[in-house]
């Protein structure tokens, strides 16, 4: 009985370390999301004809950018060709482009299928980047896909930032992807190392930071990198 309640004992001084952890790390993801990067920067007026409509996207836990298939800037066909689609026939008009943990996006395709242990092994391990690719046909806007206008040379700073995230494609060959959740997506190899505090989240907000998009400093959730893109 007594070593039965030291265990129980331990046991609960573990948790409350472990869940004490957790709210601290919700707390500073609050905190970091709520510092802004690149403070002065607005929206593009309505009259500046030769801006980009671009949209945030999220799940309610991850987030991607979704951007026009086709602009003078980028032809995100030529990176993302729909012959890696199971179904390529459609209109597509728009690609949704995140980055995230390889195997989180490859064996989970549903928050279902994400076990605990696994969750707290890419926490505290990390894990290697994929990128998603779904493409859509005139994506409506919503609470969850935000429209963003962004200049020219804003949004050919986003086109270089997500090209710097794939590994160079080898020569004479067609770039390796991997079958995605639908007939309409597919995932690619691509550049860093998921960790805790280098997230998918902070990805979109690292991209959209480097083209001189405001967001915040450090935003681990999704609802960090939401916050800065007002619903429209």
């Amino acid at each position: 009985m007594v070593a039965a309640a030291r265990i129980a004992r331990t046991l609960r001084t573990v948790l409350g370390w472990f869940a004490l952890a957790i709210g601290l790390f919700a707390l500073a993801g609050w905190i970091g999301s709520s510092i802004p990067r690149n403070r002065g920067w607005h929206e593009p007026s309505a009259q500046d004809t030769s801006a980009v409509t671009i949209f945030v996207e999220t799940n309610g836990v991850h987030t991607a950018l979704v951007l026009p298939k086709y602009t003078p800037q980028k032809d995100w066909s030529e990176t993302f060709p729909l012959s890696d689609l199971d179904n390529p026939a459609r209109p597509y008009t728009h690609v949704s482009v995140s980055w995230g943990e390889r195997e989180v996006f490859l064996n989970t395709p549903t928050w279902a299928d994400l076990s605990p242990l696994a969750l707290l092994h890419i926490a505290g391990v990390g894990g290697t980047g994929l990128l998603h690719v779904a493409h859509y046909v005139r994506p409506a806007p919503g609470d969850d896909i935000r429209p963003l206008r962004v200049s020219t040379r804003q949004y050919a700073a986003i086109v270089r930032r997500i090209e710097q995230a794939l590994p160079p494609e080898p020569v004479g060959e067609a770039r390796r992807h991997y079958s995605g959740y639908g007939d309409y997506d597919a995932f690619y190899d691509a550049r860093g190392s998921y960790t805790a505090a280098n997230t998918c989240n902070q990805w979109t907000s690292n991209t959209l930071a480097a083209a001189g998009v405001k967001t915040g400093v450090w935003t681990p959730f999704a609802g960090g990198v939401m916050k800065w893109v007002p619903a429209g």
